[in-house]
């Protein structure tokens, strides 16, 4: 009996019927998974920050051996450069869509998500979006985009009624840098702010290129607010800090997304004490999955976390989970386990709405003291 096997065996390699390495049962399953965030330009650190959190979770799944229909998975990642422009968003999108990516991972900014999302959907590929707060995403339809951060409703929200309720600001001053994503967050704060009781005294614009802002803020500082809400990310936040207390504007100062980062304290030295920032999320030192993540990116890539890298990481991997629940790796499959995914992230649990935004999302308060941002409260979504 073994030696016909063996004789089968032998036939079947004559005849070109089993091919040498083409075996399913021996042949990893490879699994492309799409990248697309600024590389280049204003928001470059953010992307890498971004891409290397997803690059750790792909490491990190090779070296959990992860099976899927019983064949190893090799990740693959694809990454590609949108600069942060919409219209270069929609054309990277659609080369990852043309490469057969499995599923994407991005993008940064609400502006490039926006379309992108839009041309993912069409094709059928799920994209899971790990720091485009915009609520708008997911009021759209879309069946295939899950978003695991904190909205900007939610985070803003967080951000209004605490400016009311706790440090009882009288007057409420506003500025954006009318980008999407820091509109919206602004348009949401001052919806909340005036709900909750807020007197709103301001709300000045400027522009995501912008260095001097003294026109805005000598125009704010004449309505004396006690309060100012800066909705831009760093650098722009950080210098209107500088320069609203070089004029000597003394109001409080909140920051929403994208301002709690070591770059803002470089930036405004020891003046920055006292500033505060709502970020969505929870800290990453409140629980021991979150520390760990934290200490073995630093290792691995030289430096610490800037800001979403976390996000990074988990986007990846609650795709890389509701395939193996799926036990499948189509684009299809992926989304119809993501739809009812429970996962435990290093951000905290993880499960989506029927929308595709994230239940029970966090967003905490930072203030910069000695030197250094700290916790000072986080809330989840209806708390």
């Amino acid at each position: 009996m073994r030696n016909f096997s063996n004789l089968v065996v032998c036939s079947l390699f004559a005849a070109g019927i089993i091919g040498v390495g083409s075996s399913p049962a021996f042949a990893d399953t490879t699994v492309k998974v799409g990248f697309a965030a600024p590389l280049t330009g204003q928001y470059a650190a953010y992307g890498k920050d971004l891409q290397y959190g997803v690059q750790l979770a792909l490491e990190d799944a090779k070296t959990k051996g992860i099976k899927v229909n019983g064949q190893p998975v090799n990740f693959e990642l694809v990454a590609e450069d949108d600069q942060g422009d919409p219209r270069v968003a929609v054309q990277v999108g659609q080369m990852l869509v043309d490469k057969g990516v499995n599923f994407i991972v991005g993008h940064f900014n609400s502006g490039t998500t926006i379309p992108a999302s839009a041309l993912y959907d069409k094709a059928g590929v799920p994209d899971v979006n790990p720091t485009s707060t915009n609520p708008s995403l997911n009021q759209r339809g879309l069946k295939n985009l899950f978003s695991t951060i904190t909205n900007d409703a939610q985070n803003s929200g967080a951000a209004a009624r605490y400016a009311v309720n706790v440090q009882k600001a009288k007057r409420i001053a506003i500025i954006d840098d009318r980008t999407a994503f820091g509109q919206n967050q602004a348009d949401e704060f001052e919806r909340i702010a005036k709900a909750a009781g807020g007197n709103i005294v301001a709300h000045e614009y400027t522009s995501n290129t912008a260095v001097d802002f003294r026109p805005q803020l000598t125009k704010i500082k004449g309505l004396t607010p006690d309060l100012f809400y800066v909705s831009t990310s760093n650098p722009q936040a950080a210098l209107i800090f500088k320069q609203m207390r070089s004029l000597g504007l003394r109001a409080t100062y909140v920051g929403g997304g994208g301002v709690n980062t070591a770059e803002f304290i470089n930036l405004t030295g020891s003046n920055s004490e006292g500033a505060y920032a709502w970020e969505p999320g929870r800290p990453l030192e409140s629980n021991a999955a979150g520390k760990d993540f934290a200490a073995r990116f630093k290792k691995r890539f030289g430096v610490d976390v800037l800001a979403y890298a976390q996000f990074g990481y988990d986007s990846a991997w609650v795709a890389i989970k509701a395939m193996q629940d799926a036990n499948g790796t189509s684009p299809a499959d992926i989304r119809g386990k993501l739809q009812t995914i429970q996962y435990q992230g290093v951000t905290g649990p993880i499960s989506f709405n029927a929308d595709g935004s994230r239940k029970d999302a966090a967003s905490t308060l930072y203030q910069v003291k000695n030197g250094k941002w700290v916790p000072v409260h986080t809330e989840t979504a209806g708390s």
